[in-house]
C-alpha cells in the first residue's frame, strides 16, 4: 500500500467519521443528564430529509442546514416530553421516534418530489463545498507533512472543522463551565441538584435540545455534505454506531473522537477495497462492508459491561413533594 492511497483513506475516515461525531456528541449530553437517547438515527435520518428538502426547493445549503436543525430538534421535543415530562420509557420512546423517522421521511419524500423518497439531486450553492486550507498547495511538497495536510486535512467542507472544533467545545463545556458541572450532575444525582435549586426537568431538557442540534447537523452533513441528496434510509445505522461509540469512549468528549475516527477508518477500508486476500483467502465485498457493524457488536458485547454509564441514566425523576 503506497502513501497515496493511505492518505486516501484517511481523508475518507475524517469524512465518514464527522456524521458519527456530531451523533455521539449528541448522545454524550443527553446521556450526561440521564436520558438515554436510542433516537438519534431517527433525529439524524429526519434532519438529512429535511435539510435535502430545503435546500432543493431554495437552493441555499444554509436553509438546509437550519430545516435539518429544526426536524430534529422537533424530534428531540418530542422525546424531551416523552421521557421528562410524561416519565416515560426512554428506549421506548427513542424507538418510536426511528420509526416515526424512516416512515415518515419516505411518505413526505414520495409526495414532494415522487421519486421513490428520494430528493433531486442538490448542486451549487444547494450543498457543501470543499475547502482549501491556507498554504495547502505550498506545503504539499513537504514530505510526508505536506501530503497530510494538503489531503488529509485540507479539502473538506466547513462541517468536518466545526465537527473537530465542537469537541473542543464539549469538553470545555462539560468540565469547564457551572452548566457543565450541573448537567453532570443531573446525570448522576438528581435529587442533590434538586435540593441545591436547580430544576432537574430544565438541564435535561436543555441538554435532550443541545443533542437536537448536533443530530440535525450529522443529518445535515449526510445529505448536503457527504452526499448531494436525501435517499431512504440513508443514515444506515450510523446512530448505533454513534452509541456504540459513545460507550466505547466511556461518555468523554476527546475519546468519543477517537472511536468514530476508528469507525471513520473502517468504513474507508471497506469502500475502498471491495476484494482483498488475506492469507490466500479472499475476503468477499460483504464482509468488508460490514466491518463498522462488526465493530458494533463486538463493542457493545464486551465493553458495555466495563463503561460504567451515568448512574440515573434512564431514570424519570420524580420530585419529592
Amino acid at each position: 500500500m503506497d502513501l497515496t492511497t493511505i492518505l486516501q483513506i484517511l481523508d475518507s475516515t475524517l469524512r465518514l467519521a464527522t456524521p458519527l461525531l456530531f451523533a455521539a456528541l449528541a448522545g454524550l449530553f443527553s446521556e450526561r443528564s440521564g436520558i438515554i437517547d436510542i433516537g438519534l438515527e431517527g433525529k439524524m435520518l429526519a434532519a438529512a430529509f429535511f435539510s435535502a428538502s430545503v435546500a432543493a426547493f431554495t437552493g441555499s445549503v444554509w436553509m438546509g442546514l437550519a430545516g435539518g436543525i429544526a426536524a430534529s430538534v422537533v424530534l428531540s421535543l418530542i422525546h424531551g416530553l416523552a421521557s421528562i415530562t410524561f416519565q416515560g420509557n426512554q428506549l421506548i420512546s427513542g424507538v418510536a421516534i426511528n420509526f416515526l423517522a424512516s416512515g415518515t421521511t419516505v411518505v413526505i419524500g414520495e409526495a414532494w418530489f415522487g421519486l421513490g423518497g428520494r430528493t433531486p439531486q442538490l448542486e451549487g450553492s444547494g450543498r457543501f463545498q470543499e475547502m482549501t486550507l491556507p498554504f495547502a498547495e505550498t506545503l504539499s511538497a513537504v514530505p510526508i507533512v505536506g501530503p497530510f495536510y494538503a489531503t488529509v486535512l485540507s479539502g473538506h467542507s466547513v462541517l468536518v472543522y466545526v465537527g473537530l472544533v465542537t469537541v473542543a467545545l464539549t469538553w470545555w463545556v462539560l468540565f469547564r463551565t457551572r452548566f457543565g458541572l450541573r448537567l453532570r450532575a443531573v446525570g448522576e444525582n438528581p435529587e442533590s441538584v434538586d435540593t441545591a435549586g436547580v430544576s432537574v426537568a430544565k438541564m435535561r431538557f436543555a441538554a435532550v435540545m443541545i443533542a437536537g442540534v448536533l443530530c440535525g447537523i450529522a443529518g445535515a452533513y449526510l445529505a448536503t455534505g457527504l452526499a448531494a441528496g436525501f435517499v431512504k434510509e440513508m443514515s444506515a445505522g450510523r446512530g448505533f454506531i454513534a452509541l456504540a461509540a459513545l460507550i466505547f469512549a466511556k461518555w468523554r468528549p476527546v475519546p468519543v473522537l477517537f472511536a468514530c475516527l476508528l469507525f471513520g477508518l473502517l468504513e474507508a477500508i471497506g469502500n475502498r477495497f471491495q476484494n482483498i486476500d488475506l492469507l490466500g483467502v479472499n475476503v468477499p465485498t460483504q464482509f468488508m462492508q460490514a466491518l463498522p457493524y462488526i465493530l458494533t457488536v463486538v463493542i457493545l458485547a464486551g465493553f458495555v459491561g466495563k463503561a460504567i454509564p451515568p448512574r440515573a441514566g434512564g431514570q424519570p425523576y420524580v420530585k419529592e413533594r
